[in-house]
């Protein structure tokens, strides 16, 4: 039978996840299998929120409240914003959809960079506009190249800080350098889920930048630093115009109970997210001076992974890993052929894949 599948979502590719731990076990016959490949919080999650899943068992056959009023109320008091100002949905994937959906028509243009998030390219031809990838400088994002692109048709430019995957930031001094070239009908979204782990004090005060710029969204998740992957939340931060649009378009329950309860604790645990921080810093040098003994390049990172350049085929480093027990990110999938990103683990899980590394290199190299 020939469906009527619109032209649109044939031309899209699926997205290829990590592989699953238990595919991997099934697939190579092993017991041990460490997952290094979707940046997931190795400290797992706060033990408040652990405490509290227990707490809503009771409470699964009820609807979750549409608005997420409790977490509003929350962030708004711990960033002194309206409330107003705040819309939530099930993780950053989510609210990049529906982005698109509000401002995005046939034939419009968005802009974002080469290499960086996928769901940024897949949700807009989705909507029957057309993404236009700016290459990258210095494995960064080229911000003024990005901004020569806007022309009448684009409607809006994703900046992704740190970028995913390459995992290094632009600064607050960049940033200020192009705003104000962006015309103030393109919609400025940019996406911080790595944000918590951010060290550098050059990177930009989005919240205090949005006061003068009514055409930016910030995107924020749980998914990373706070560990909420498997629940699903994300938020973002607009002006009370633009948020009014998007809870026109997003999912009445959208976000789950779980998840809406989970987040309210979660941010409130500071003590919980310091550790975070502090360790994520620490395995950061760790990897990076591995690297080095390596002599392998490597992008610094200002994020919960770093993407290295095995100097070679990045795809028998992939199978040799996999085979080891080890899940990383292999470059040939992220258009990066010749590198790998690997999320940080515990500090024993990163010393032995680093083990590992040199190993499957030597290996590939005596092919």
């Amino acid at each position: 039978m020939e469906y009527k599948v619109r032209e649109e979502v044939k031309s899209l590719e699926k997205y290829v996840a990590g592989k699953p731990i238990d595919e991997v076990k099934r697939e190579y016959g092993i017991d041990k299998v460490v997952k290094l490949a979707s940046n997931e919080n190795p400290l797992g999650t706060s033990e408040k929120v652990k405490s509290l899943m227990f707490d809503l068992v009771n409470e699964m056959n009820m609807y979750p409240d549409a608005s997420s009023y409790d977490f509003k109320e929350a962030l708004s008091k711990k960033l002194n914003i309206d409330r107003n100002m705040i819309f939530c949905g099930a993780g950053s994937d989510s609210l990049i959809n529906v982005i698109c959906e509000v401002f995005l028509d046939k034939d419009d243009e968005s802009i974002m960079a080469e290499i960086t998030f996928p769901r940024y390219e897949s949700n807009t031809k989705l909507m029957g506009a057309k993404a236009i990838k700016i290459p990258m400088k210095n494995n960064g994002l080229d911000l003024e190249a990005m901004v020569e692109a806007i022309n009448e048709k684009t409607k809006i430019i994703w900046l992704c800080n740190p970028n995913n995957p390459t995992g290094g930031i632009f600064t607050k001094k960049e940033l200020d350098n192009i705003l104000n070239k962006i015309p103030e009908d393109v919609i400025i979204v940019m996406d911080e889920a790595y944000g918590e782990y951010v060290n550098s004090e050059e990177y930009p005060d989005s919240l205090e930048l949005i006061k003068s710029y009514p055409n930016m969204i910030i995107l924020k998740t749980l998914s990373k630093a706070y560990g909420l992957a498997s629940l699903r939340f994300g938020y973002g931060i607009a002006n009370e115009e633009i948020v009014d649009y998007i809870n026109r378009v997003i999912n009445s329950f959208d976000v789950n109970l779980f998840a809406q309860k989970a987040a309210v604790v979660a941010i409130e645990d500071e003590e919980f997210i310091n550790k975070v921080r502090s360790f994520n810093s620490k395995q950061r040098e760790l990897l990076s001076s591995e690297f080095e003994k390596m002599s392998l390049e490597y992008i610094k990172s200002e994020a919960n992974f770093i993407m290295v350049n095995v100097n070679g085929d990045d795809k028998p480093i992939h199978e040799y890993l996999l085979k080891h027990g080890y899940i990383i990110r292999p470059g040939y999938l992220l258009d990066m052929p010749g590198w790998i990103r690997v999320s940080l683990g515990t500090n024993e899980q990163n010393l032995e894949f680093c083990e590992l590394l040199r190993n499957a290199i030597q290996e590939r190299n005596n092919r």
